[in-house]
């Protein structure tokens, strides 16, 4: 089934990060898929053949320190060092996919970075897809953790803490997803006290998409979802006052929807949007 190269792209520090590259020759559009804290690019595999198979060049980029990548890992030095990273990725698409016209699709902890990429750089992207998008999460480190995060950050900032996303079930409840989530060998169980706190300051760009230029944009939620915060996330889409914008809900779905018993709904509304983010609005 797979029809992707295997990649590396080449980041303004120098750090080589892994990324899946799906061709389309010739393609009008291309779509750059960012995943989520713990994640990685193979966990969206289906959608990222979706988008290919409906005619968009793909790049999957395996965040630094994440996935394939063992180099630091776990750890980023700022939130602006992970949102250069995306802009980044973004150039790379362009250049190999032979268009600058990329959405922008973001699951959990990749929907916040793509919501300050957007904020960092407003005219880039002609749509932008927020899956269950990180941006309100319901589930964080203990008080007493952060204390410890915070103390090393002035002594000992590589040093990793758990992320507490490690059971299978907050991600999905069918079986076979469970026993794949169990067994992946390289999800990322463990971030930096740099990362927490660039991802922590990644928050205040966030918080100002409220005045960025407009652009088409789709929120997919999970109707059972147990890491992030759904209504906080409606309010936010709903105060833009942008003209394009839509939300949907997968009622039967946990936090990752490609996981889910409404996986084909999602990926067909996904493509949908993709192709004529225009007129897909509420």
């Amino acid at each position: 089934m797979p029809s992707f190269e295997e990649t590396s792209i080449t980041l303004d520090d120098g750090y080589d990060a892994y990324a899946r590259y799906w061709p389309q020759p010739g393609c009008r559009e291309a779509v750059l898929h960012l995943h989520g804290i713990q994640s990685h690019a193979s966990w969206y595999e289906l959608t990222a053949k979706a988008l290919n198979d409906a005619g968009y060049a793909v790049l999957q980029p395996d965040r630094r320190g994440s996935g394939k990548n063992s180099q630091a890992r776990g750890h980023a030095d700022s939130s602006q060092q992970l949102i250069d990273d995306g802009l980044r990725y973004a150039q790379r698409l362009a250049e190999v996919s032979g268009t600058d016209r990329i959405h922008l699709v973001g699951v959990s902890w990749g929907g916040k970075l793509a919501a300050a990429m957007h904020v960092t750089d407003p005219n880039r992207f002609v749509s932008i897809a927020l899956i269950a998008p990180g941006i309100y999460p319901i589930i964080s480190v203990s008080n007493a953790e952060k204390f410890r995060i915070g103390f090393s950050m002035i002594s000992e900032p590589t040093r990793s803490y758990d992320i507490p996303l490690n059971d299978p079930e907050l991600f999905t409840d069918q079986p076979e997803y469970i026993e794949y989530l169990k067994s992946d060998a390289i999800q990322l169980h463990q971030a930096t006290a740099g990362f927490y706190l660039a991802s922590r300051r990644m928050d205040k760009t966030v918080a100002k998409i409220t005045k960025a230029p407009p652009v088409p944009l789709h929120m997919f939620l999970a109707g059972e979802e147990r890491i992030i915060d759904n209504e906080r996330s409606r309010e936010l889409i709903r105060s833009l006052n942008w003209p394009n914008t839509r939300i949907s809900t997968y009622e039967n779905s946990r936090h990752t929807l490609e996981f889910g018993l409404q996986r084909d709904e999602f990926l067909r509304d996904l493509v949908a949007w993709a192709r004529d983010p225009m007129t897909n609005h509420v």
